[in-house]
């Protein structure tokens, strides 16, 4: 079973044009780093944002200056805006009246029931749904002392406790995110909300930290949980520009085989003793030049011609490096042999002509003496540094030698 296949279906909610829940493509998320009241520079990293992945951006609203600068960005952007209101509750209504599409509150900061209930009914009166976005670290005072501390068990209260507000109003357009920094208790947390709500969920390790390590904890978190089948929306909280969030999300939703392929997807050997070529080099050159062409292709560069293009025959494009020359191959077979300082650009063209007219037009066009040139580099490479490498016939003699003699001494 796929993991697309697993997936809960929750109730359906829209985000301005965008679906979330109900088992619709599960949509990537960010948030701006910009003041937003500079309505250009916003719109900027918007604009930024929907080139690399993100479905949805989120802007704060903290200040009045902000809720006018919501009102010049929303008919602007090309993604649903939401507002991000934090402690004071006047800044959801200025939202609203600047037409954002979506809001988000944290029950740990706006506490008063009747402020809360307020805004659920004038986000109704709007049709403007609401994430519920509980946070462990900001988690109500009441509920942290009860449950000595944040527990799966007091973000799901914590959010429980919002549903019942929104509820005396017959408010429902809700989804709901239970995020922690510690990636076990926003597993757990996220796998509880799960068992208890219908309502579409938003998952992020929150306050992840910058890369590498943000990545990797927003990876285990998110990525653990979609492949249980739980969650609807994404967003990496990293401390790095935010174009690194919505690309990680795309990438993460595509490796994950959720969201349809939009831009390359490059997968290389980690290199060894038999790479001819400096495979991390050739690897990070391809996949800076195809990212700014945005191919929707998986695209292979293998450090040797021996298992290359076997390991590899899965992807639509790749090159394998052998003897100061470079094997192009489509779907595992060899197309074109190229000089070692040509690959980068051949691959590169073939990358393009491949998107343009198809594997096989290409695989029709493939060179004739291709495969009988690589099968003389193949040769040639075994004869230089052996077929049986690790001696294999040798030490087959004396496991069984040995497996022997320890037979009779029992």
């Amino acid at each position: 079973m796929t993991i697309g296949n697993s997936r809960k279906i929750t109730r359906k909610i829209m985000v301005g044009k965008v679906p979330i829940g109900g088992g619709e493509p599960i949509s990537v998320q960010s948030m701006t780093t910009t003041k937003t009241a500079d309505v250009d520079g916003t719109l900027e990293q918007i604009y930024a944002l929907f080139a690399s992945g993100a479905d949805i951006v989120r802007c704060t609203c903290n200040e009045e200056a902000a809720a006018e600068g919501l009102a010049n960005i929303v008919p602007r952007s090309p993604v649903p805006i939401i507002a991000d209101i934090h402690f004071h509750h006047e800044m959801a209504y200025l939202a609203l009246e600047a037409g954002v599409n979506g809001l988000r509150l944290n029950p740990g900061n706006l506490r008063k029931p009747h402020e809360i209930k307020s805004i659920a009914k004038e986000a109704k009166d709007r049709n403007v749904p609401i994430r519920i976005g509980v946070n462990a670290g900001s988690l109500h005072p009441d509920l942290y002392k009860k449950y000595n501390g944040p527990t799966p068990e007091a973000l799901i209260e914590s959010a429980k406790m919002e549903l019942e507000y929104f509820s005396e109003v017959d408010f429902f357009d809700v989804k709901i995110s239970v995020k922690a920094s510690n990636v076990p208790l926003m597993i757990d947390a996220y796998r509880l909300a799960s068992e208890t709500f219908d309502y579409p969920l938003h998952l992020g390790v929150t306050e992840a930290g910058p890369p590498p390590s943000g990545l990797i904890k927003g990876t285990a978190g998110i990525g653990a949980l979609l492949a249980e089948g739980i969650g609807d929306t994404i967003r990496y909280s990293l401390t790095a520009d935010p174009v690194e969030e919505a690309k990680a999300g795309r990438q993460l939703l595509e490796a994950l085989g959720l969201r349809e392929r939009r831009g390359v997807d490059l997968i290389a050997c980690p290199s060894c003793g038999r790479a001819e070529v400096d495979v991390i080099s050739v690897a990070k050159q391809v996949q800076e030049a195809l990212e700014k062409k945005n191919l929707p292709i998986q695209v292979a560069v293998m450090g040797c011609v021996v298992n290359g293009p076997g390991e590899a025959r899965a992807a639509d494009l790749g090159i394998a490096a052998g003897r100061h020359r470079g094997h192009l191959f489509i779907r595992g077979e060899i197309v074109r042999v190229v000089a070692e300082s040509e690959m980068v650009e051949a691959l590169i063209y073939e990358a393009e002509k491949l998107v343009e007219e198809g594997i096989e037009a290409r695989l029709a066009k493939k060179d004739k003496f291709a495969e009988k040139e690589a099968e003389a580099d193949r040769l040639a490479l075994f004869s230089e540094k052996g077929q049986d490498v690790n001696s294999v016939a040798t030490k087959i003699e004396s496991i069984r030698t040995k497996f022997s003699n320890k037979g009779e001494s029992s």
